[in-house]
């Protein structure tokens, strides 16, 4: 695929207009439309998605970017003029997913709706998302796992040969953990779709919780494979962060099942046009 030889897609006004920052547009883009189109049915208007997609993308964004920064400091505080250089690559989805949680809690807080509410319909999307902007790795050839035979890639794998050729980094072959992050978070979306749609028995903020669940369990073994990880000492910091909310995702289940039986399912909850437009 000639077209994503080359990280640059085009020039505009002699500035150079990235492929990753488009893939990472039209993920945004599609999920706003997906959550709008959700709250929409849910009977709370369209209007909250893109409202809170002006809190919550930019936060994100910029929470992603100082989580990486963070654990690559030790580079950034000798290139300081490259920390702004998103397009380079170097965000992480957890520093996005943190700073955005709390940009959903407080616009939730600002507009009196619950915060589960939100973040239930949501993180389907998110994960949606997650998936296609990994694709942006993929033209950055980063976000890659070790070294491999270009027979592995092409006949256990049996992966298409734009996918080979690119994962081709001089004159090497490697893993191509961002595709295996995507697929798994294109499953994850599917199935967290139908046991939202379907299990009326799903309480409010278990949507949320099984996303927690799912993106950990995949990010933790994923991770283990690539060779780029951000690192807390010897430890990888996405596999241990992986494994906190994978734990903290299950128990809270489970208590929120015991203490608060009462809780509403999400299928059950539903609002009214007129009210998103106080």
């Amino acid at each position: 695929m000639w077209l994503l030889d080359n990280p640059v897609a085009f020039h505009l006004l002699g500035i150079p207009v990235h492929w990753y920052g488009i893939i990472i547009a039209v993920a945004m883009v599609l999920a706003i439309e997906l959550i709008s189109r959700e709250f929409k049915r849910k009977g709370f208007g369209d209007d909250i998605g893109y409202d809170a997609a002006l809190w919550v993308i930019p936060i994100g964004f910029i929470g992603a970017r100082i989580y990486y920064v963070l654990f690559e400091w030790q580079y950034y505080a000798q290139h300081p003029a490259e920390i702004i250089q998103i397009w380079n690559g170097g965000i992480a989805i957890y520093g996005g997913v943190i700073a955005g949680t709390l940009a959903i809690l407080a616009y939730a807080k600002y507009k009196k709706l619950p915060f589960f509410l939100l973040t239930d319909v949501v993180t389907p999307y998110l994960l949606m998302a997650q998936g296609i902007g990994r694709w942006g790795n993929f033209v950055n050839q980063e976000a890659h796992g070790g070294p491999v035979s270009g027979d592995f890639l092409r006949n256990i794998l049996h992966l298409p040969q734009f996918i080979v050729e690119r994962m081709h980094i001089d004159g090497v072959y490697y893993q191509p953990t961002f595709l295996y992050e995507s697929l798994w978070n294109f499953l994850g979306v599917v199935l967290l779709l139908l046991i939202r749609r379907k299990k009326r028995n799903l309480k409010l903020g278990e949507t949320t919780f099984l996303y927690l669940i799912w993106y950990a369990f995949g990010r933790f073994f994923i991770e283990g494979l690539r060779t780029d990880s951000l690192y807390w000492g010897s430890i990888r910091v996405s596999q241990a962060l992986s494994i906190v909310l994978f734990i903290a995702a299950i128990a809270l289940i489970i208590w929120r099942r015991y203490h608060y039986p009462e809780l509403p399912n999400y299928a059950d909850v539903q609002g009214h046009e007129e009210e998103s437009h106080e």
